[in-house]
């Protein structure tokens, strides 16, 4: 199992991440975006999906703000994308509980985002290949609470993954010759 991990605000930390993701990213390949709008620790996934929707990112992009895939509808979506796209590869990306030194980091793994685990649910694993990002401490216990994640950490995560995940599908089109 590869990882790759990066803070947001490092130099060229969307590069980082699109240079690992390149590797599992293809023209046939799907977005999953998890979260939900309703909690700002928890709409990072859905943020990130509709900057890649505004940006007319040519790939399928699923889980947006105004269409989330959150713990309640998950396992439904999840069937339905699978049986409609088979062969397609699925990319996660979802927000995730971690240590307080790890607030603000980006992880881009070689496999599935285990949805829910940090805040006891069992949920569906999802994807191929992740991307999670850090927005809070595991430590708190009172979980994704609002009061301790700020927007912008929120919106400036978003920004870098949504630019790693177009560089990276340039970069994966650059390495094969479909440009």
């Amino acid at each position: 199992m590869n990882k790759l991990k990066v803070h947001y605000n490092e130099n060229l930390s969307y590069y980082k991440v699109a240079y690992f993701l390149k590797d599992y990213i293809d023209s046939n390949s799907i977005i999953i975006c998890i979260g939900t709008d309703r909690c700002i620790g928890d709409c990072l996934g859905p943020v990130v999906g509709s900057m890649l929707t505004h940006e007319n990112f040519p790939l399928e992009v699923f889980g947006t703000v105004n269409s989330p895939i959150h713990a309640l509808n998950l396992d439904f979506n999840l069937k339905a994308i699978k049986k409609n796209n088979p062969n397609s590869k699925i990319i996660a990306i979802d927000a995730c509980l971690g240590d307080s030194k790890n607030i603000g980091e980006i992880q881009a793994r070689d496999y599935p985002i285990h949805p829910g685990k940090g805040v006891g649910k069992s949920l569906p694993n999802v994807g191929d290949s992740s991307i999670i990002g850090i927005v809070d401490s595991s430590e708190n216990n009172e979980l994704f609470t609002n009061r301790n994640i700020r927007l912008n950490l929120i919106v400036e995560m978003s920004k870098v993954i949504k630019d790693a995940i177009i560089h990276s599908y340039y970069l994966y089109n650059l390495e094969n010759k479909k440009l």
